[in-house]
């Protein structure tokens, strides 16, 4: 086996396998120091000012001449950013359509599929979180035991709702965000909490998204229930009153077109874009030739790979879209004296990435190589089929809250460093990138996605077995993050724009 990878014949990088010493021969250049796994080595001289290419695309410029066999990481990789030239719909691969695949799902009566089946106690405010978190961990596992098919109840607390301007994107995110979960398909009952006086009224949320008080739906807050005590106790009389009810729910066979699916990575390392990602991205195209949907986000995240993916939009409305929210977050960054760049994390650059354009080439691997039907903004509602994608930051507590709100049942996350990520109500899987991660932290890993690596796996395995583990959480199988009770604590809105 070689000592070092080339992803593909144009690139001037290639990536060592393991460890490699000065001295080492590979890939026709003897290695002139030493170069950690995961990192990349030059495969040619690389004058100072030239592009450096890995995936066949661009991931900076030589800050200095580089002579072959030399590491190549950020004392002597550039980032620079890339021109904005796009074509659209150029690359369009249709799946061939399939039908049959079912999961066990819980039917509801708006036609929508949940995965879980847990009471949601949703906060306008964090002047209302304690409130929500007391009334949730009353229902210990001993008071839920009766109501076997309720998974819980969770409280969905946040630090806003306050300090922010009635109107502008930040609160609209914010309420979609809400109302996506009080309308999420794994909340059979919602409960929401209020103080009362703050700026995120829960009436003006009913009034402008239709939302209709039930025997699964109350709304209550601190003020005019005159004070916490007794808010909690109204909140756990509530909940009870709604538990019989949520019970009734049961599972029954769904087809694969229900599931939407959030396609997330964190704590990545080289080896994201030649292992996990792409093994998600085969498993995002068996769910979309199934008339299942694949969320990508995370936009940050595939600056300098957007170009990909706009030639893959469906149409050039879906493609605009997407460099529209390019251009935003260019903006976004450069008003808030950021940088586009300010990605990878320490943890990614130890792990072998050295710019956002190599990140981003890594992610955008997760959505497959299907259409790109839609672009959503933050925690707007999904509708489209297939492959798509929503606004969001890079930041993976935020990235997931949205995509949920956006009505995705389960999450898939892939990691080359271990993150200990999970979420509720719907469940998270964890794929590692490379083995010896995957064995280090084997309880919170659910795939070894470094088996293409280790073992010799091909990526559509690795992608078939995402596939059916998917069908399995969402038919009630514990993912390892969600056994670990993960999830309580990863329910967090993006905010955007200023506190006051």
């Amino acid at each position: 086996m070689s000592h070092t990878l080339r992803l593909d014949p144009s690139d001037n990088v290639i990536v060592a396998r393991t460890a490699l010493l000065a001295g080492v021969e590979t890939e026709g250049v003897t290695v002139t120091g030493p170069v950690p796994a995961g990192h990349k080595v030059a495969a040619e001289a690389i004058a100072k000012g030239a592009v450096v290419r890995k995936f066949a695309q661009t991931i900076g410029i030589a800050s200095e001449d580089i002579s072959p066999g030399d590491h190549v990481h950020t004392h002597n990789l550039a980032f620079q950013p890339v021109a904005g030239t796009y074509e659209f719909g150029t690359n369009l691969r249709p799946v061939a359509a399939a039908t049959g695949d079912t999961f066990q799902g819980f039917r509801r009566a708006n036609g929508s599929v949940g995965t879980r089946n847990y009471i949601g106690i949703v906060t306008s405010v964090n002047c209302s979180a304690t409130a929500a978190r007391m009334i949730a961990e009353h229902f210990t596992p001993e008071r839920l035991a009766e109501y076997p098919n309720v998974d819980g109840v969770a409280a969905f607390v946040h630090g806003t709702g306050c300090g922010m301007g009635g109107d502008g994107e930040g609160f609209e995110a914010l309420q979609r965000v809400m109302w996506g979960y009080a309308r999420h398909p794994n909340l059979a009952g919602v409960l929401m909490v209020g103080l009362g006086c703050e700026m995120n009224q829960i009436d003006w949320l009913l009034e402008a998204y239709g939302l209709k008080h039930g025997p699964l739906f109350h709304t209550m807050n601190i003020q005019n229930v005159a004070g916490l005590r007794r808010t909690v106790e109204m909140g756990i009389a509530k909940v009870a009153e709604m538990l019989p009810e949520a019970n009734k729910a049961v599972r029954v066979p769904c087809p694969v077109s229900s599931l939407k699916v959030a396609l997330q990575c964190g704590g990545s390392d080289a080896w994201s874009g030649v292992t996990a990602n792409p093994a998600l991205g085969y498993a995002c195209d068996l769910l979309a030739a199934q008339g299942g949907t694949g969320v990508l986000a995370e936009t940050p995240e595939i600056y300098g790979a957007e170009h990909l993916l706009t030639a893959r939009a469906a149409d050039r409305a879906v493609g605009d879209k997407l460099v529209g929210l390019i251009k935003w977050w260019e903006d976004y960054t450069a008003r808030n004296k950021g940088s586009m760049d300010n990605n990878p994390s320490p943890g990614n650059k130890a792990g072998g990435l050295t710019t956002i354009l190599e990140k981003s080439l890594g992610a955008a691997a997760k959505g497959g190589t299907s259409p790109l039907n839609g672009v959503y903004k933050y925690a707007e509602p999904v509708t489209a089929p297939g492959f798509t994608f929503m606004d969001s930051p890079g930041y993976d507590p935020a990235s997931v809250t949205g995509q949920i709100a956006g009505g995705c049942q389960v999450v898939c996350f892939t990691t080359g460093r271990g993150s200990a990520f999970g979420s509720k109500p719907a469940p998270t899987i964890k794929i590692a990138t490379n083995s010896e991660m995957a064995k280090r932290m084997s309880e919170d890993m659910d795939i070894d996605a470094g088996r293409v690596l280790s073992q010799g796996r091909s990526v559509a395995e690795m992608g078939e077995e995402i596939y059916r583990t998917i069908l399995a959480v969402a038919s009630g199988e514990a993912s390892k993050s969600e056994a670990q009770g993960l999830g309580d604590y990863e329910f967090v809105p993006w905010q955007i724009g200023a506190v006051m």
